[in-house]
């Protein structure tokens, strides 16, 4: 203790000796530079020379007043406890049987607010913005500030949960919306600005390029068209404005993937404002978004199935099943078949098909152009309002049996079909394993799924497995059941 005491007491002594010394050396500094060194000549820039040539002030300057702070609040319901359902060792201090103690009660949750801030952007002067359905969902409360630190109490007009964009409004005058492109022109390598409330540090703009579009599968929504971008976008970015060089919206920010670190990692997604401003319109029209049904579980033709269906190129999207009552089956559609074209347009993918199906409305038509047994024919189809979706179980176990090429399957029984969900009749054998190095695990076989053909062969029992796979275990083609949904697997 006392050693301590004394080295603190002789740092002034040392700091003084120090500062001292520092004194002397600059002195002598000094007049050595002003005896042998001339004055030195600094050319500095004039304020009329204008900005950086580099710079995107000048369409900021219309831009950043477009882009507003969301801040939104909910009231979380806390759950009582009982008594009851606690263990006896806590019962005995916070209340319960046998506590002897009938002031003493347990003490109760209680509710609480949650907070969320997100960004947002103006798009009409009557005050409706644009921002993410994940800012404002569950809010009791919506605020907006706009860059001029004006703040509003706002309404949410109507949400879209399945593309995650919603649509606020203000009551508010002297509005400058920002102006809105065609996303289907960005293409990669494009420039773009990325302007949001990151971190609620304030209005902050970074910039990057469009790294990919049409990005999908990725179980972020449930339709996906995003906007890839290398510009940094971090927590708070979301629902603020995505914008071109010429400080047009092309898109509404949405997610980043963060690798468990939650911040950019240089990988961010946006909803293109193509599809943001279509669901607006629809929120707006009839104060929900209506999705048109084709009826079909569509499958990512790859060169394996494209193969294994007799097709030198893999191309289109394969049909792994056609809904009952459907407007696909009333139109002949049927499993195996696969869709070059919807209206003209190329299908690559079975997002991309999803996308345009969705984006038509309900009662349209839809041209088709579909190759069945290597021959093309085309058909239109009606399409229906999407129904209610139905959740799936597609995860159980079974029984057992020896596995071939790596997957043990079981007979199939009534009780089996029951626990799996699947329909009355439903026939083959069900996964109960596939093994880790199986080719068939890395294309997407799981336990549970019910194997109904092998080969185009169909499959009634686990004798019919084997024999069917002896046949080509090295290239099946597998019709396999999941959850009431038929899908092809190839290895």
């Amino acid at each position: 203790m006392n050693r301590n005491k004394s080295w603190i007491a002789s740092r002034p002594a040392v700091i003084g000796l120090t500062l001292f010394l520092g004194t002397v050396g600059l002195g002598v500094a000094h007049e050595r530079m002003s005896t042998n060194n001339p004055p030195a000549s600094l050319k500095l820039a004039q304020s009329n020379e204008g900005p950086s040539r580099n710079s995107y002030a000048a369409v900021l300057k219309s831009v950043l007043p477009t882009v507003v702070n969301i801040s939104s609040s909910r009231v979380v319901r806390a759950r009582a406890e009982s008594p009851e359902g606690m263990m006896p060792f806590f019962r005995q201090f916070f209340g319960g049987e046998g506590d002897g103690d009938e002031n003493f009660a347990m003490p109760q949750p209680r509710d609480h607010r949650e907070k969320n801030l997100g960004s947002g952007v103006i798009v009409s002067p009557e005050g409706y913005i644009l921002t993410n359905n994940h800012v404002v969902d569950g809010a009791t409360e919506v605020r907006v500030t706009l860059s001029e630190k004006r703040e509003f109490q706002a309404r949410v007009v109507g949400t879209d949960p399945k593309t995650d964009i919603a649509v606020v409004k203000i009551e508010a005058s002297g509005l400058s919306p920002i102006t809105i492109a065609d996303s289907s022109k960005a293409e990669v390598g494009d420039t773009v600005l990325a302007i949001g409330d990151p971190f609620g540090v304030g209005e902050t703009v970074t910039k990057g390029i469009v790294s990919a579009t049409g990005r999908g599968n990725l179980g972020i929504e449930d339709y996906e068209d995003f906007i890839q971008t290398d510009a940094p976008i971090n927590p708070g970015n979301s629902g603020g404005a995505l914008i071109n060089d010429r400080g047009e919206l092309i898109g509404i920010n949405t997610a980043i993937i963060t690798h468990g670190s939650g911040g950019n990692q240089g990988i961010g997604f946006a909803v293109p404002s193509n599809l943001a401003r279509t669901v607006m319109e629809e929120i707006l029209k009839s104060g929900k978004v209506t999705r048109a049904y084709l009826g079909i579980y569509p499958q990512d033709v790859t060169p394996a199935i494209a193969k294994a269906f007799g097709e030198k190129d893999p191309r289109g999207v394969l049909i792994g099943d056609v809904s009952p009552n459907s407007p696909a089956q009333a139109a002949g559609l049927q499993r195996g078949d696969f869709i070059l074209e919807v209206n003209g347009k190329p299908m690559t993918g079975s997002n991309q098909l999803r996308m345009a199906i969705s984006m038509m409305q309900p009662g349209s038509e839809a041209k088709l152009k579909v190759i069945r047994d290597g021959s093309q024919r085309e058909l239109t189809i009606k399409l229906h309002e999407l129904p209610t979706e139905h959740a799936e179980n597609n995860n159980e176990k079974s029984d057992q049996q020896q596995a071939s090429a790596g997957v043990e399957v079981a007979n199939l029984t009534p009780q089996i079909s029951q626990h799996l969900n699947l329909p009355p009749m439903t026939t083959g054998v069900v996964v109960k394993s596939v093994s880790p190095s199986s080719p068939l695990a890395d294309s997407g076989l799981e336990k549970g799924d019910v194997i109904q053909e092998v080969n185009h062969q169909p499959v009634k029992s686990v004798s019919d497995f084997y024999d069917a796979m002896r046949k080509d275990a090295a290239n099946p083609l597998l019709l396999v059941n999941r959850g009431g949904r038929t899908l092809f697997i190839t290895a």
